[in-house]
């Protein structure tokens, strides 16, 4: 009770400072006699469209470090499913030596390495992954990611073998071929292993001088692999899972008797390129995406997409018109931060949303170009206005659930002219490796998506801008 007098007298001073408020969207210190004011404006009208996002070329190895087999059933989006064609190389990228003796190949397994970014079910969803001899070599160009490979689908190299899991982060427990020692059993990173038949790839290593001869001569013997992955079940979710070819491989185990000795061994025959195919999803779109796709007015909600699907299109129509008849040379914006809300009900598990999205403009030659507050990177800003990638934003805010991007270079600079606005675009991004730039090229290397409010005006979910400014008197 003897501090009854400071919490009276603090009482008192917030009565005066409440008091003293008079305009909620007032925001500033006073300076002097004068008061400088920020006041706080909602924009919403905005005009958003979704549309498809660019397919990228993708050259072989180019995207080795991240590559996606689909078949993923999206209660929204509809079906997404993608395939690999993939080369092999000779072990030590060179001609090989068959072993001295008689060898016998003991069995044939694919090592699958997991990359970061799994989407969709590993829980309920189980999942067949096939292996095919591609018809067609891969060759040097780049191509189009929705290009179809030619492969003998009626060849498969790998044995039948049931449904399994996708656990990318489940470590595997294998024997470590050691050859003139016993082999030990030990625990390594999580990958997806793949039982091939016994004969293709063997008999070519060891009953095949010529395919062996050089790296040239095995690829013109052997084109190559082509990768599938199906659902068990077709009332299965499914998913996405992402594979680092890099460091992929086929392993054939063999046993070699010489001078009445046996001993085991393992030859690798590494991945040397790879291209990945999605197959086109515009058929396999419900009715609400095609109509958001093709309708010529604002999207009452829209639609993000990985693995180069969809994205969206936005627009400030009538933004002078917001400050009324002020001169939009005496505006100047303090901040000005555009906020996405998911929909509610479209992002319950396993279609958890993006943990980050990117936003970008195009100029008059339809490149991609980063905003203002975008053009940066942490040792060296190319634009005044960047601060960091963490200030411009674009993460998800699990409390809110919204996403929230700070433009207010852009905004101000569309204002006064500087820029034009050739096309403004919200996409998805690879988040599993955080950049000190902010990424805006088109991505297969992410899978996730994000159904979004546009302009619905009835919702409090709605696409808004939150600007504050001053007027120059």
């Amino acid at each position: 009770m003897k501090f009854f007098r400071i919490d009276l007298l603090t009482l008192l001073i917030s009565l005066f400072i409440l008091g003293s408020c008079k305009n909620q969207n007032d925001i500033g210190l006073p300076v002097g006699d004068q008061q400088i004011n920020g006041t706080l404006m909602v924009y919403d009208d905005i005009v958003v469209k979704t549309d498809t996002d660019n397919v990228p070329t993708q050259a072989p190895g180019a995207g080795s470090t991240k590559v996606a087999l689909s078949d993923l059933n999206d209660n929204i989006l509809g079906v997404t499913e993608s395939g690999i064609a993939a080369a092999l190389n000779l072990p030590g990228g060179s001609a090989y030596t068959v072993p001295t003796g008689t060898v016998t190949t003991d069995s044939v397994v694919m090592e699958l390495r997991y990359a970061d970014g799994f989407y969709g079910d590993s829980l309920n969803s189980k999942y067949r992954v096939n292996v095919y001899p591609l018809k067609e070599k891969i060759g040097q160009n780049a191509y189009y990611v929705n290009r179809a490979w030619s492969y003998d689908s009626l060849a498969t190299l790998n044995n039948a073998i049931g449904a399994v899991n996708i656990r990318p982060k489940t470590r595997v427990r294998m024997f470590n071929i050691i050859k003139g020692a016993p082999d030990t059993l030990r625990n390594v990173a999580a990958h997806l292993r793949i039982r091939l038949n016994s004969n293709t790839i063997p008999n070519l290593l060891f009953n095949n001088a010529t395919a062996i001869a050089s790296t040239t001569a095995f690829q013109n013997a052997f084109n190559g692999i082509y990768l599938r992955m199906k659902r068990d079940q077709a009332n299965q979710i499914g998913g996405t899972a992402m594979f680092n070819l890099d460091s992929s491989r086929v392993n054939v185990y063999y046993r070699v008797v010489n001078n009445g000795v046996t001993d085991t061994s393992v030859v690798t025959l590494p991945v040397i390129s790879n291209v990945p195919y999605i197959k086109p999803r515009y058929n396999t779109y419900p009715t609400a995406v095609k109509s958001a796709l093709t309708s010529t007015a604002s999207d009452q909600t829209f639609y993000l997409q990985g693995l180069a699907g969809l994205r969206a299109k936005i627009s400030f129509p009538n933004l002078k018109s917001m400050f009324g008849s002020a001169d939009v040379s005496s505006i100047a914006i303090n901040r000005a931060e555009l906020v996405v809300t998911p929909k509610p009900g479209t992002y319950l598990p396993p279609f958890v949303p993006q943990p980050q999205l990117t936003m970008y403009r195009l100029d008059i030659a339809k490149q991609r170009q980063q905003l203002p507050d975008a053009n940066g990177t942490s040792s060296s800003a190319l634009d005044p206005r960047f601060f960091s990638t963490s200030v411009f934003g674009g993460y998800f805010l699990p409390v809110q659930k919204e996403y929230h991007f700070v433009i207010t270079g852009y905004l101000q600079d569309l204002l006064r002219g500087r820029v034009t606005d050739y096309g403004t675009y919200i996409g998805t991004i690879d988040t599993t490796s955080r950049a000190t730039q902010v990424a805006i090229s088109s991505t297969i290397q992410t899978a996730g998506r994000v159904v979004a409010v546009g302009t619905d005006k009835s919702s409090p979910y709605r696409l808004k801008l939150n600007v504050i400014y001053t007027k120059n008197n």
